[in-house]
């Protein structure tokens, strides 16, 4: 017999995306006994094999990883897994419960159907949910700037979701565009095997790995730094669009100092403003970035050194950063003609892209407006979403939260629309007389 297509496929919940927030609020459901089913649109887990380079790994200590009903049980808790094992230990996560996912279904079109719940339309044929639950990250269409149209055309481009290692290069120099996370560790991987660097630096903060004794994930979590909700956040919402801290998990953790990298050979740019006949010209911006980037990093320590001193706790002394490097004077023009740079990385970010789902919930940049990942609409919710609630929530441990507290708000939302139903039965089994 054929599959019908044509047959609407009616589920109470519907999650779209199979990556640690998706498991984390099937785990949620599959506990309250609430039928759902998680789609896909590829395989389980797959942007953490797929979208990372080969010497990835977290930035976030081994023990931050808790997921709902599952925690890290290896035998380094204080190291940072890499880029297989983090997609093996999301992958036993969906074996761990029997997650109903559906891989290789993809979401066309999502939108309020007029007779209450959402519509869709997948790759295997339209289905109906109650409520839904979008758990997509919002990192989706990479982001290149138009001048890159310009730069030559033997010089090898990617984005730095493409970037492998070094060895997806032409022999020469490598240019990197960007040291949030993703671009200061492309840079420091490429440095470490051997390639002369050419580093953009952007406006992004950093953070030492460890400090006093500890890391410093560690301190700021006995803190409660990652528990402060947004709105609790000098700027509030606008924290949304922040850069995270650039610092390493590799071999077992480390600065990432680019002061020292630039000791080392690598070239350090300010900001880059666009490419012209085959020449670069950068912002004289770079001492200011890395002055900036530094205040940050030793804020932190201060706030680290005052806890520590008001909780009395015992802790060694460590002395201050002192800068190892500075600009004598900016570069602010780099001729790829006459320079060794064969390939570029551009690490500048992504666009959101939920143009598939048709709801009135989005502000005029294209992010969805939500509070807590709970929208105005009706049974509409997001999950994953970078500073959802806190700073944490982009870590494994608060998306857990995030979805404990999501899959409260469905359950509620069942039992109101269970009572009104109830209402209407009653209400039509013993209709009032009508007055005379």
């Amino acid at each position: 017999m054929t599959e019908n297509h044509n047959a609407i496929d009616p589920h109470r919940v519907i999650v779209i995306g199979g990556g640690q927030a998706g498991l984390s609020i099937s785990w949620h459901l599959t506990q309250r006994g609430i039928e759902h089913v998680v789609l896909e649109r590829d395989t389980i887990a797959h942007e953490w094999k797929d979208s990372r380079w080969d010497n990835f790994t977290l930035v976030t200590p081994n023990w931050q990883c808790a997921l709902p009903g599952y925690s890290y049980d290896g035998d380094d808790p204080d190291g940072f897994m890499q880029r297989d094992d983090v997609y093996a230990f999301v992958r036993r996560y969906a074996e761990s419960f029997d997650a109903p996912v559906r891989e290789h279904v993809s979401v066309d079109q999502a939108l309020q159907s007029s007779a209450g719940g959402f519509d869709l339309q997948t790759s295997a044929g339209p289905m109906h949910a109650d409520q839904i639950v979008v758990a997509v990250g919002g990192y989706h269409i990479p982001t290149i700037p138009r001048f890159a149209e310009k730069l030559p055309r033997d010089i090898v481009q990617i984005h730095s979701s493409e970037y492998r290692g070094s060895h997806q290069f032409p022999d020469g120099d490598v240019l990197v565009v960007g040291t949030g996370q993703s671009g200061a560790q492309i840079a420091e991987d490429l440095h470490l095997d051997g390639r002369r660097v050419h580093l953009v630096a952007g406006t992004a903060p950093r953070v030492a790995r460890f400090y006093r004794g500890r890391d410093c994930v560690a301190w700021l979590h006995d803190m409660g730094v990652y528990d402060v909700s947004i709105e609790d956040q000098p700027g509030g919402v606008g924290k949304r669009e922040n850069t995270n801290h650039y610092v390493t998990g590799r071999d077992g953790g480390r600065d990432i100092d680019l002061r020292a990298f630039a000791t080392e050979g690598m070239q350090l740019y300010g900001r880059l403003l666009g490419a012209e006949d085959g020449v670069l010209r950068f912002a004289p911006t770079l001492e200011a970035s890395l002055d900036a980037a530094d205040r940050v990093a030793e804020s932190i320590k201060d706030n680290i050194d005052a806890y520590i001193e008001r909780e009395g706790i015992s802790a060694p002394t460590e002395e201050r950063y002192v800068p190892v490097w500075r600009p004598e004077a900016e570069t602010t023009e780099l001729d790829l003609a006459t320079s060794d740079v064969k390939a570029v990385v551009w690490s500048v970010g992504f666009r959101t892209d939920y143009r598939w789902l048709k709801v009135g919930a989005f502000d005029g940049e294209g992010h969805p407006t939500h509070n807590r990942g709970v929208t105005a609409v009706s049974g509409l919710y997001f999950l994953g979403l970078p500073w959802q609630h806190t700073w944490g929530s982009g870590r494994f441990a608060s998306v857990a939260r995030d979805a404990a507290f999501l899959a409260d708000q469905i359950g509620l939302e069942i039992s109101a629309v269970q009572s009104r139903s109830a209402a209407q039965s009653r209400s039509s089994a013993h209709p009032q007389s009508q007055m005379v």
